[in-house]
């Protein structure tokens, strides 16, 4: 749906785009600090800490996960009458608004960026209570997602612009195979299998997965920071 930029741009200069001047200060500020000032605590309690965290972890993913498969978005008998794009105030017969799966789509994201967010708090308290290392680790994770939140939400928000393209042209196919079709279009066949709304349905759900698989990378990196230095 989105032809990418080409860019001959190293990553360095692509991230470094994206910090303003305070940021990089204090990304430099923690990068060269000194890895003092966190005492490591026993094996036993490193690993129970390392247990809770991955827990905790598997939770969020899970009720995430949960909370977009069992809406029913994928099942046209449990789909709700609110995320139908024909149910909106004021459609004509055989009609399609964007505005449900727009809503639908956003409580997903708020609902998402709420729940990680907090994980991603107590994973960096964990790890800043372990070892100087991931003390500092835990630190720069923090500058980080100050630094770059803005622009990952900002990104994160055009999802659903791209989402609308989609619909659009799903939609606008349908009308063109149906033509000068007798027999009146019927929305609730549009969820049936084989139907564009059923099709759209599927996109929408695989994106959102990934999305919820995308938030969680700097949580699972946190994570298999602390499992690693407890291996090792």
């Amino acid at each position: 749906m989105a032809d990418p930029a080409d860019t001959r741009q190293s990553f360095g200069e692509r991230v470094g785009q994206w910090l303003d001047f305070k940021d990089a200060i204090t990304l430099y500020s923690v990068l060269n600090a000194g890895v003092g000032g966190a005492a490591t605590p026993p094996a036993g309690a490193s690993s129970g800490a390392a247990a809770t965290l991955q827990g905790e972890l598997a939770r969020v993913r899970s009720t995430l996960a949960e909370a977009i498969h069992a809406d029913g978005l994928l099942d046209p008998a449990r789909t709700t009458k609110k995320l139908h794009p024909a149910a909106m105030p004021g459609s004509t017969e055989g009609s399609a608004d964007f505005v449900p799966c727009h809503r639908y789509y956003l409580a997903h994201q708020r609902n998402m960026s709420t729940s990680i967010g907090a994980l991603r708090v107590q994973a960096r308290a964990v790890l800043a209570e372990h070892s100087p290392a991931l003390k500092r680790l835990a630190a720069l994770d923090g500058v980080l997602e100050q630094a770059l939140g803005a622009r990952e939400r900002s990104l994160l928000a055009t999802v659903p612009q791209l989402l609308s393209r989609r619909f659009e042209q799903l939609f606008e196919a349908h009308r063109r195979a149906r033509g000068d079709a007798a027999q009146p279009d019927d929305p609730d066949q549009w969820l049936q299998p084989g139907g564009w709304l059923a099709s759209f349905h599927r996109d929408l759900h695989g994106v959102l997965m990934a999305e919820l698989e995308l938030r969680l990378q700097p949580v699972l990196g946190l994570v298999e920071a602390l499992g690693k230095e407890i291996t090792e």
